[in-house]
């Protein structure tokens, strides 16, 4: 695999770095007190066409391949992974399902939102006593004829208090378990349904997470996604392609915690010389810089692999459980560098250390990946 970057990818990727440097980091920790991120943050990222990636440019988008994708997602999250998460679920999880699975008229009706970034999109999958069995969803739909009447809550959903447009998947027939699940597109102004409490969580405090309430929620026919029954295979197919995003966002923290990991042991002095110049420092730095390195290529690989329309179930998982996993070690030994400096939150590696954790639970746990990765293997 050739992964020398193309002009197209090299312009996507600086002009992601160059809003994460100017436009993100210095806001970072402000937004993690707040536990919001601007208004105006979101419209800038938008006139930058950073909600339009994956959309088809006939629809207004920039369209750009999953390498390309791959790459700027893993700035964004250098600079803000409370920011990037939004920006990855909005691309990868919803439009990008959209424009695979819609109808022309519900590709023309949303996709140009979404690239514009007028409209956020949102993910409801979890449920309060449904996150990685996703086959067991409670919340229902029952067919009325000209619209479903959905009932039931939705958990852990991005982006869940400023978003306009939910692919929400629910049940529309219990007892066909998986085969029973159905997707549908929900605008937030859908008679009978709500935006509940936002979550206070310990990471990716600046990303909101929100419950949402279907309370005889009408939804009309045509807000059908793909086939009644097929929600469960929409849901898989977009995960692969959302753990690119999780991947990414998992390699961009690690590369920011590895960065002022470089620069304090530079700086800092004990024993009369830098922590740089010790030996144990010098091992972690290595460590990371290695990881780092392999966890971005294994993020490559299933990227080139979607570019090139292969199945690439086992690699995804690769990816998403090895590059979380790696984060999370450059987080804590950025952390360990930085000794009591680094339990503050004056500087960054503190909260890179509180946003990482995530990154080996949603999109699927390490568990799930290691589960995934082994029905692959075995199966031949």
């Amino acid at each position: 695999m050739d992964f020398t970057p193309t002009e197209s990818m090299r312009l996507l990727r600086d002009s992601a770095r160059e809003f994460a440097e100017k436009r993100l980091k210095p806001g970072a920790q402000e937004w993690d007190e707040a536990e919001a991120v601007p208004e105006a943050v979101y419209k800038e990222a938008a006139e930058l066409g950073f909600f339009g990636l994956l959309v088809p440019e006939e629809f207004g988008g920039l369209g750009v391949d999953p390498l390309a994708y791959a790459a700027a997602m893993e700035e964004l999250a250098r600079g803000s992974a409370a920011f990037q998460v939004c920006v990855t679920v909005h691309n990868s999880l919803v439009a990008s399902a959209i424009a695979k699975h819609g109808t022309a008229e519900q590709k023309k009706k949303y996709l140009p939102k979404l690239a514009s970034g007028e409209w956020i999109a949102a993910y409801a999958l979890s449920e309060p006593g449904a996150g990685t069995d996703a086959g067991s969803l409670s919340a229902s739909a029952v067919d009325k004829g000209d619209h479903y009447l959905v009932n039931g809550t939705k958990s852990w959903v991005t982006s869940g208090g400023f978003a306009k447009l939910f692919l929400v998947f629910v049940s529309t027939n219990k007892t066909a378990g998986a085969r029973g699940i159905t997707c549908l597109l929900v605008e937030k102004d859908a008679p009978g349904f709500s935006v509940g409490k936002k979550e206070k969580k310990m990471g990716l405090r600046a990303s909101d997470t929100r419950e949402l309430n279907f309370q005889d929620a009408r939804v009309p026919k045509e807000a059908l996604l793909g086939a009644a029954g097929g929600g469960f295979k929409i849901a898989m197919s977009q995960l692969d392609a959302g753990r690119v995003g999780i991947a990414a966002q998992a390699v961009g923290l690690a590369q920011a915690a590895f960065e002022e990991a470089v620069a304090y042991a530079k700086q800092r002095r004990q024993f009369g010389k830098a922590l740089a110049e010790f030996q144990l420092t010098q091992a972690k730095l290595a460590d990371m810089a290695t990881n780092i390195d392999a966890a971005r290529l294994l993020v490559w690989r299933v990227a080139a692999k979607l570019t090139a329309g292969e199945k690439c179930a086992k690699e995804a998982s690769m990816a998403k459980s090895f590059a979380s996993r790696i984060a999370n070690k450059a987080c804590f030994d950025a952390v360990q560098i930085h000794g009591g400096n680094g339990f503050v939150r004056e500087f960054p590696v503190e909260r890179y250390y509180r946003d990482v954790r995530v990154t080996e639970i949603y999109e699927g746990t390490t568990e799930i990946q290691s589960l995934i990765i082994a029905r692959e293997v075995l199966s031949g």
